[in-house]
Parts: C-alpha cells; sequence; structure tokens
C-alpha cells in the first residue's frame, strides 16, 4: 500500500520534455555554426549562404521535428 501511495498514476510532463529537446537542438544548431566558422544568427538567407549553414538549419529542422512527439507523451 506505501508503494502505491508514492507512485503518481501518470504524469504529463510531456512539454518540459519537448523544451528540453528543442533546447538541444538549439545547442547542436550553434555548435554545428562554430565548427563551420559561423556565428549563430548573423547569416541571412540567399544566394551566398554558405552551404554548411544550409546543412545545419536543416538538421535543425529534423531535429525539432523529432521532438514533436514529446509534447504530448505522458511521463509516467
Amino acid at each position: 500500500m506505501v508503494i502505491f501511495a508514492f507512485q503518481p498514476a501518470n504524469v504529463n510532463a510531456g512539454p518540459i520534455a519537448y523544451a528540453v529537446c528543442q533546447s538541444a537542438c538549439n545547442i547542436g544548431w550553434v555548435s554545428c555554426y562554430a565548427s563551420a566558422g559561423l556565428v549563430a544568427g548573423t547569416v541571412t538567407g540567399g544566394l551566398g549562404t554558405p552551404f554548411a549553414a544550409i546543412a545545419c538549419n536543416v538538421a535543425q529542422g529534423a531535429c525539432m521535428a523529432g521532438c514533436i512527439g514529446l509534447l504530448t507523451a505522458p511521463t509516467p
């Protein structure tokens, strides 16, 4: 009986997990830019955009798309 008293049935921590996942994606994006010698937030789109910046942006988008499932996932 005591064991069940300390175990919540279902905790909905999805939004917290989603925010942590998004933060991890952003850290990876900044690291990707830094490894390419770029500064995050200073590259604008256009014909002169370095390929590395485009690759980093695509990777970040894929990472963030992977976080969507965490938003509604209950955490027991």
